[in-house]
Order: C-alpha cells, then structure tokens, then sequence
C-alpha cells in the first residue's frame, strides 16, 4: 500500500522519462488527474487519458512529451509538502521555480492549480511539487 500516492505519481513519471517510455499507466484518483492536467496546460506532458486498467479499475494513462533530440520535458520535479510534514504558504509566499521558469502546483480551496494562478486569484495553500 502507498501512503503518498502523490510522491507515488511523480517518482513513476520520473522514472519512465528517464528511460524515454511513451506513456504511463497509475491508478487513477480527482487529485491525480487534477494534478496531471495542470502539468498537460502548462506543457510539461502530452495527454492524460482516463481508462480501465487489466484488473477493471480506473486508470490514468500519461503521454509523456519529449523535444526533437528524445530528452524528457520535464527536468526535475520534486514532491514539497509531505504527509508528514505540510508546507502552506500564503499567495504573497509562493516560491517561482527557477525564476518563473518552472511551476509550483498549489492545492487550494479552489482546486489544484499553477502559482501564478493562485497569486492572480490571490489564494494561498498547500505546496505540492515543483516542476521545471
């Protein structure tokens, strides 16, 4: 059993980059797909598609994107808050990833969404990863 199922999602979209795999399966979950569709808008992956894996359940299928030489988009990503250890900020706080490069994803009482839209919004919360 996986207690981070969000550490869980980033090490398994980490690990396929690495080894330029096309797509990736994972259990599916709202947070998840909440997750990865922000990472689809910003452009870090292809296409999230949402399926039935062998056994029946519900499944996320992520089409992972690479440049013109076959090296990942995303260059690190990093889990920041931890169910051990939470990390809120407010919207003033929000860390920029690389000088705005990057993404910081926020959970909010809105929904998951980029730190510039949460700093547009105005709404502070959790921090969830960073990605650049």
């Amino acid at each position: 059993m996986v207690t981070d199922q969000i550490a869980d999602l980033l090490t398994r979209l980490r690990n396929a980059q690495r080894v330029n795999h096309p797509t990736v399966v994972l259990p599916a979950s709202k947070v998840k797909e909440s997750l990865l569709k922000l990472l689809q808008k910003e452009g870090f992956i292809a296409n999230v598609v949402s399926e039935k894996d062998e056994k029946g359940k519900p499944a996320l299928k992520v089409l992972l994107k690479y440049d013109n030489e076959g090296r990942g988009v995303i260059k690190e990503i990093k889990r920041l808050s931890s169910p051990g250890r939470r990390i809120y900020v407010r919207c003033q706080d929000i860390p920029k990833v690389r000088g705005g490069l990057g993404v910081s994803v926020v959970s909010t009482s809105k929904g998951v969404m980029s730190d510039k839209d949460a700093r547009k919004e105005g709404i502070g919360g959790e921090l969830v990863c960073s990605v650049f």
